[in-house]
């Protein structure tokens, strides 16, 4: 396809209410970590910010995304029951989840984190078991290295959004609700990590043993990390909670091991996805130009440097602190540049339409 044919197709893209991305609710994502990891590491104004434009972009998103239903609900809840398109939708999940941890840490505000991790829930419950449903009975189904990208992750990082929010809102009630809550965080931060040696085993065998090239290597393949970096804060979360959780006390040993083994194993896939990103961008010289799928290459590198933070808190460690705000400047860094895409995109595109 030539030079003006891409840029069309692209104006098109982002113009369509038809063809908005399912996974356009990793902007609220990405937002709401890098929010997080600045409040974390001390920066509550830059935290704040984040937080106020995150609420604009997730009601934005929420209208568009109810639009683009009712007015192609062909489109719409078909791109729900394809293999390659589905995953997208559990970003819905994971922004939800994120947005009501900040309205719990940055704004005290747990009316709001509350109402909102009960929708981040029920979208959890409705997608996992729609999607999940619709892959397995369709007859029409694509072969392994046509059908499986790293998207499908997203539904391990849901998941453990709903075990994050859970175990945050369990630390700012009192009973009778917060054993249950702690239980419930354990519990998904327990499926999520199952459900990501499932989809990893496929998703590496897809990489190892089927052609692969540089248009396959989407940024969502990020996610392979962000996975395991949002699994490493869910656990430190839960060690954090064990004072006040007497089954969490008797199950730590259990919870610092694992924690640390999904961290190792995030931290495993950092230098490898550069390395393929050389490949993609440096040496088969794949076109860098703005895609919402990017935001699931910014979401990771955020969460990496908020769940390093608090792993290094409840495991007290201590010697995470000069990289830390390396971590976040870098993530804070990534998504600057995307934003900045994401606005040069939409203003281009408007000025194709419009001329």
């Amino acid at each position: 396809m030539s030079r003006e044919g891409v840029d069309t197709v692209q104006t098109r893209s982002v113009l369509s209410l038809a063809d908005l991305s399912p996974a356009y609710f990793g902007l609220v994502m990405a937002t709401g970590i890098v929010s997080l990891a600045a409040s974390m590491m001390g920066f509550p104004a830059f935290a704040l910010a984040l937080f106020y434009l995150n609420i604009v972009q997730y009601g934005a998103l929420a209208l568009l995304y109810g639009l683009r239903a009712w007015r192609y609900p062909q489109r719409f809840f078909g791109d729900m029951v394809a293999h390659l398109t589905a995953p997208g939708y559990f970003t819905t999940v994971a922004g939800t989840g994120i947005l009501a941890s900040q309205f719990l840490v940055l704004a005290e505000n747990v009316a709001a984190g509350t109402a909102l991790w009960l929708l981040a829930v029920l979208l959890w419950l409705c997608l996992t078991y729609t999607i999940f449903t619709a892959l397995t009975v369709r007859r029409d189904k694509p072969t392994l290295d046509k059908g499986i990208s790293g998207s499908w992750l997203l539904a391990v990082v849901a998941t453990q959004s709903i075990a994050v929010s859970s175990a945050l809102l369990a630390g700012r009630i009192g009973q009778p609700y917060r054993l249950e809550l702690n239980l419930l965080a354990l519990s998904m931060w327990l499926w999520g990590g199952m459900l990501y040696i499932w989809m990893m085993s496929l998703i590496f065998y897809r990489y190892v043993f089927f052609r692969f090239s540089a248009s396959d290597l989407a940024p969502p393949y990020w996610i392979n990390m962000g996975a395991m970096a949002i699994s490493t804060l869910a656990g430190s979360l839960l060690i954090l909670n064990a004072s006040h959780a007497p089954f969490l006390t008797s199950l730590l040993p259990f919870l610092k091991g694992f924690t640390v083994f999904y961290w190792a194993t995030g931290t495993w896939w950092i230098p490898m996805l550069l390395i393929l990103g050389v490949w993609r961008y440096g040496v088969e010289r794949f076109p860098f130009r703005y895609d919402p799928l990017y935001w699931g290459a910014v979401f990771p590198l955020g969460m990496y440097a908020a769940s390093t933070w608090q792993m290094d808190r409840a495991m007290e460690f201590g010697f995470f602190a000069p990289l830390l705000q390396v971590l976040l400047w870098i993530a804070a860094a990534a998504w600057a540049l995307t934003f900045f895409g994401m606005l040069r995109g939409l203003m281009r595109a408007v000025q194709r339409r419009i001329g």
